[in-house]
């Protein structure tokens, strides 16, 4: 059932120069909750996730992933009359973010100092792998680096080769913190009236997501081991092959569930009281050999039989699904978590955002083609037809 409601960021005007995945993360989900996103891209090439690859479509998965319900601008910012045009934008626009080269857009003139100046209200949020200030601020920084930088790899994988984690999470990690940023300086602008200056480091984000690891580690201690897809400090907890040939993801987090776990699904009551198993850290201790014996126990089952026994016992378990399980997933469908939203391509499917209101309906609009709503943008600003004839005639649009 729709809900009419009104978003809770309609209204609000984002302005962004943003490329890869950290900001136009960010800002996606500001557009989810009623944002104008208005994407500033290079002309001709426009953010160059745009060509990370072709898997959806003809399209990149990433920025179909992080690019619905925004506008297209495209826009040379280097050219003479460029300026004009962002400080028009900027005049209106309630934010702006930009992760561009450390630098780069102070050399522009678009500190928060400068801007501050002209644009008392505006929020401005920059998105850089170390921050400002410090050795590293003028260093690059990807996704996979910040994940090595931060001690993460070190930690993740195998005992005999570290691993990074299949999917940007460092990107993530600081795309949901400026996320998260904006709406406290939007919610601080309504009781001071002033803008804000949000500095978010792609390397802080993640250590901040590194402190069990850290304080694992604390005053010198061993860190946690790579235990592959397993924990790496309880045990039995991670995933174990099954009869059928599939595997299953189970988790004990406590002595109560052991000794379930040990009656009702290994059918070894007496394996609870065994002195080599008999609290988590033993567990840990001799993994090897328990984990032999689970192994055994689930050869004579199927994934249905396990998971079946896992239930009737109240032990946490999971399927290991691949990427075309979840598309499938009884539990998204059944929760009609999947839309569609427009895209250059066509109608592709959309997860709708984790966090359902009773209040409105989260915006799913499309995906814009590079520069689809320049002419528009600059029309409204009333930007001349010459001034757009130039712009046009030296590619700065």
């Amino acid at each position: 059932m729709k809900k009419a409601g009104p978003r809770p960021l309609d209204g609000i005007t984002v302005v962004s120069l943003e490329h890869a995945i950290a900001a136009p993360f960010c800002t996606r989900q500001l557009a989810d909750n009623g944002a104008r996103v208005i994407k500033v891209e290079r002309p001709g090439v426009g953010d160059f996730a745009r060509k990370y690859d072709e898997r959806t479509r003809g399209m990149a998965s990433h920025f179909v992933w992080t690019n619905r319900s925004k506008e297209s601008l495209t826009l040379d910012l280097k050219h003479e009359d460029a300026g004009p045009i962002l400080n028009e934008l900027l005049a209106e626009a309630d934010v702006l973010v930009q992760n561009l080269a450390p630098g780069a857009a102070a050399r522009m003139g678009l500190s928060f100092e400068a801007l501050h100046e002209r644009f008392p209200k505006l929020i401005v949020c920059d998105i850089s792998g170390y921050g400002e200030g410090g050795p590293y601020e003028t260093k690059k920084a990807y996704d996979l680096l910040i994940q090595s930088e931060s001690g993460f790899i070190s930690v993740t994988g195998s005992p005999d080769a570290p691993a990074k984690a299949g999917c940007s999470i460092a990107d993530i990690a600081a795309g949901s913190y400026a996320y998260s940023s904006i709406l406290n300086a939007l919610l601080l602008r309504h009781k001071t009236g002033l803008g804000s200056h949000l500095d978010v480091s792609m390397l802080e984000s993640m250590v901040e997501w590194m402190s069990f690891p850290l304080y694992y580690a604390f005053e010198g201690q061993s860190p946690p081991p790579r235990a592959g897809a397993a924990h790496a400090t309880i045990y039995p907890y991670g995933p174990f092959p099954v009869g059928d040939g599939s595997n299953v993801m189970l988790g004990l987090q406590n002595e109560r569930e052991w000794q379930v776990f040990c009656e009702k699904v290994l059918n070894q009551p007496a394996l609870a009281k065994d002195p080599r198993y008999d609290s988590t850290s033993k567990r840990v201790a001799n993994r090897d050999g328990l984990r032999g014996l689970i192994v055994d126990a689930f050869a004579k089952m199927t994934i249905d039989e396990v998971i079946e026994a896992l239930e009737k016992a109240q032990i946490a378990n999971a399927r290991v699904n691949e990427m075309k399980d979840v598309w499938a997933h009884p539990q998204l469908k059944a929760r009609q978590r999947w839309t569609e939203v427009q895209t250059p391509v066509g109608a592709l499917p959309a997860l709708l955002p984790p966090a359902t209101s009773s209040a409105f309906d989260a915006r799913m609009d499309p995906i814009p083609a590079i520069g689809e709503h320049t002419l528009a943008i600059l029309k409204s600003l009333g930007v001349s037809d010459e001034i757009i004839a130039k712009l046009e005639a030296a590619k700065a649009i």
